[in-house]
């Protein structure tokens, strides 16, 4: 991998892990967001301020703990020469406990010679511990002058400072004064402690101040996104609140202006959709009424002249030694016969009377027969689950909308099934039109003006206040029809 791409994959990387951080944070609400930098804030604010006045104390309390010690182990040093130089080991004792004593830091005192053999110490009668002899034979290899020594090391008491000074410039011996941390330590911890205590009660103040002013800043902001969820439920009568003449005030009024605009706009289309239905409703009672005509003439005029053809021809092939006369006048009676029923066929198509008489099940019955006729390759399989009769309207444009939806199946698909459903559940009628054709694209057939049988279908759903869904695949083609039924028109 060149370092180029290598530079490019890491900063993409870096862009997507920006990208997730921005989303988690950006998913997080406002108020959570204010408590958040106020508590981390207070939080660390307070942590350094503990961290520096704790390493600065300790930093002081072990200077001060450095000076002590050589200023003891210098001053034990001084007074011990004359006991020594008497041998006078009780003196030495005496002085050593007193120091001990009298100092609140101080662990142990004890001198040696310059053969290294312990003279006195204060360890009373657990015994001289083995590592100081080992600390001592490490000064007696090092060499003593005339200052002070310190060795610092850890033990079962804590933290130990050894303070070493020669006595008489060696040659009498050298006086060890041990002082421990705990005592400042315990300081240490305890200015620790309540510091922390006081940036805790900080916190709390500080959440509790964070809460008061994100009410403040949230409030208004709540109330406008209650107000926006009123207005996307079609609630346009509701207005936000002006709290105060800041941003969220001039916001509030902008949207109260859109919300009147919006308002003004829906009344102005809530009046052309009502011309609208009202234009699709008298060319559809146009449209009825023309089929119905055209019905009434198919079966008054041209139905009665067939049977009166019929008639004639059977009274012409009953005549005397005309056997090929009567066997023209057999051919023309049963193509009469097959033009009658065609015709009718037609006329029950333009408008069929048993969805008048018997309603919507018994006439889609009737017209899967003559789809069957149609169409004898496609199998179809409906199902009709309508406890009682609805209103003529619902009928007549759910029978128009299923006859469409089967003819384009049959017609473009080259489907070899057709199954049809038509269900009541909770006031609302669901028909399902489904085949196993080839499918075909929604979109793009009403984008390139395919779409002129889709298109009435859905304008006759939306005139009686349903709704049409196509989805359409390779495995097959559905159209979803879902109309509200009130009480009354059952």
């Amino acid at each position: 991998m060149t370092p180029t791409a290598r530079f490019d994959q890491v900063a993409t990387s870096s862009h997507r892990a920006l990208k997730r951080a921005w989303a988690l944070v950006g998913g997080v609400g406002v108020r959570t967001k204010i408590l958040g930098i106020v508590l981390t804030l207070t939080v660390m604010l307070g942590l350094s301020v503990t961290l520096q006045v704790r390493t600065v104390m300790r930093r002081f309390f072990i200077s001060e703990l450095d000076d002590r010690g050589a200023s003891g182990a210098s001053d034990l040093a001084a007074r011990s020469t004359d006991p020594i130089l008497l041998n006078d080991n009780y003196a030495l004792y005496q002085l050593l406990t007193d120091t001990v004593a009298n100092h609140p830091d101080a662990l142990y005192a004890y001198i040696v010679d310059p053969a290294g053999r312990v003279l006195v110490h204060t360890f009373g009668d657990t015994g001289f511990p083995l590592q100081l002899l080992d600390l001592q034979a490490e000064l007696v290899t090092q060499g003593l002058s005339g200052s002070v020594i310190k060795t610092r090391y850890a033990s079962n008491e804590g933290i130990v400072h050894d303070f070493a000074v020669p006595i008489f410039e060696g040659r009498s011996g050298v006086v060890h004064l041990g002082l421990t941390e705990n005592r400042l330590q315990g300081v240490v911890n305890a200015v620790t402690g309540q510091m922390l205590l006081t940036t805790l009660a900080v916190a709390m103040f500080g959440i509790l101040a964070a809460i008061f002013l994100t009410w403040l800043l949230t409030r208004p902001i709540l109330d406008l996104v209650s107000a926006t969820r009123r207005v996307g439920q079609g609630d346009l009568q509701v207005r936000s609140s002006h709290w105060a003449n800041d941003e969220i005030g001039t916001l509030a009024d902008a949207f109260n202006q859109m919300v009147s605009i919006l308002s003004a706009s829906q009344l102005a289309l809530q009046e052309k959709e009502a011309a609208r239905t009202r234009l699709l409703e008298q060319l559809i009672t146009a449209q009825e009424e023309e089929r119905k005509r055209i019905a009434r003439e198919l079966h008054d005029g041209v139905g009665q002249s067939l049977t009166s053809l019929i008639v004639g021809i059977k009274v012409a092939s009953e005549e005397e030694d005309m056997l090929e006369m009567r066997r023209q006048s057999d051919l023309l009676r049963q193509f009469a016969g097959e033009t009658l029923e065609q015709v009718r066929l037609i006329s029950r198509q333009l408008r069929p009377s048993i969805l008048d008489d018997l309603g919507l099940d018994a006439a889609l019955e009737r017209y899967v027969e003559e789809f069957g006729q149609m169409y004898p390759h496609i199998m179809v399989d409906i199902h009709c689950d309508l406890p009682s009769r609805l209103s003529p309207s619902v009928e007549t444009t759910l029978y128009r909308i299923i006859q469409e939806a089967m003819t384009n199946a049959a017609r473009h698909s080259g489907c070899a099934t057709l199954g049809v459903l038509i269900l009541l559940r909770n006031n609302q009628v669901l028909v399902i039109v489904e085949d196993d054709g080839c499918g075909f694209d929604p979109l793009r057939a009403r984008k390139e003006g395919r779409s002129v049988g889709i298109h009435g279908m859905a304008e006759r759903a939306e005139l009686i206040g349903g709704q049409m869904e196509i989805e359409s695949g390779e495995s097959g083609t559905t159209v979803y029809v879902q109309v509200q039924i009130e009480d009354a028109q059952l």
